[in-house]
């Protein structure tokens, strides 16, 4: 694997771990590697210890035995990555502001200006029905964001799937969408 690649989601990982994104068990984050293939943690990785043993090499045209060792989320990443040729990089996580204000609201309206000037208004998604949640979930994803013009998907009660070109940039924005809804949270109770 290309350590380049491997050093940026080790780094990336580790700083949405410390900021409570990803949990010890619960997250995932992946890189496409080629037209069918890509490397996500596997389903014992804990994300502030990433390393390339960790990482699983799968290919979206030969379902082997890899795949049942890699995140429960491989399949939402597969079919972001074979939907959107753009995406280079898909995380999974659960801020915890952001997840928190989407029980209560259909929408993100950033107020502060980061959060204005870099991500606008941020739909949450309501997947209604829990219960076959996962099952949708990995065709759901991937058709949300051919309908609308973002990289993050913020799911009621769930957590946000992001993707983006550029894994820093991916970063940044769970970053900023998680600050503004920590804002507006604390603003609500001044």
């Amino acid at each position: 694997m290309d350590k380049h690649l491997i050093d940026g989601i080790k780094h990336v990982s580790l700083s949405m771990f410390n900021k409570n994104f990803f949990g010890v068990y619960h997250g995932s984050i992946s890189a496409r590697v080629s037209a069918s293939g890509f490397i996500i943690n596997s389903k014992d990785t804990i994300l502030d210890e990433v390393t390339e043993a960790s990482l699983i090499k799968l290919d979206c045209k030969k379902k082997d035995y890899r795949w049942g060792e890699a995140n429960a989320d491989a399949y939402i990443h597969e079919h972001i990555y074979e939907t959107i040729p753009n995406a280079k990089y898909v995380s999974f996580t659960m801020p915890p502001y952001a997840t928190a204000y989407s029980l209560k609201h259909g929408k993100v309206s950033p107020q502060d200006y980061h959060g204005k000037k870099v991500l606008g208004e941020i739909i949450v998604y309501d997947p209604k029905n829990i219960d076959d949640w996962l099952e949708r979930a990995p065709y759901e994803i991937p058709l949300f964001f051919q309908k609308h013009d973002t990289h993050l998907l913020l799911i009621k009660g769930f957590g946000l799937i992001s993707y983006d070109r550029d894994i820093i940039e991916m970063a940044k924005k769970v970053s900023i969408l998680e600050n503004s809804c920590r804002l507006l949270a604390l603003s609500a109770i001044l």
